[in-house]
């Protein structure tokens, strides 16, 4: 594992599978994830979810970030946070991979306690290749994603965006 300073408390972790590339002949849809959390062993259930995704149908990792740990924002009064990007291929809509990435969320013990709670594992949905929606349950891009580090940073390190 190698760990670098980004200034403002910000650290960038590589591991094994954070950052990782897999060359693909053929996509389908393509988004990206941010994936955070505070809670427990963040990196490890990371690495986790990273296999979790692997042996789904309805997601093909292409591309994962390296870890950035961030202070929180928001609700000051918690723990700092690890956060990083998982770019994905995928068949399913925009609205229907929402739903999806709640039940991971779900399965990985996140409970929504109040605005900005510290949480094992956050998925949010960044972009979805270049589609602008604004509904009540699902806004792409992700809002204010360009003024977040915790977005930023990961992104900046990628090879594709």
């Amino acid at each position: 594992m190698y760990s670098k300073s980004m200034g403002r408390g910000n650290y960038l972790y590589k591991r094994e599978l954070f950052p990782h590339f897999v060359k693909k002949d053929q996509v389908d849809n393509i988004a990206c994830l941010g994936i955070g959390g505070n809670i427990g062993d963040t990196k490890r259930l990371f690495d986790k979810l990273f296999w979790f995704l692997k042996r789904e149908r309805v997601v093909d990792i292409i591309e994962t970030s390296p870890i950035l740990k961030n202070p929180p924002f928001g609700y000051l009064n918690q723990n700092d946070f690890y956060n990083a990007i998982i770019k994905v291929s995928t068949t399913l809509s925009p609205q229907r991979l929402l739903n999806y990435i709640l039940g991971v969320e779900k399965r990985f013990g996140r409970k929504r306690s109040f605005k900005d709670a510290p949480r094992t594992l956050d998925i949010d949905m960044i972009f979805y290749n270049d589609r602008v929606i604004k509904s009540k349950k699902l806004t792409l891009p992700h809002p204010h994603w360009y003024k977040r580090d915790s977005v930023v940073i990961p992104l900046s390190m990628m090879r594709v965006f």
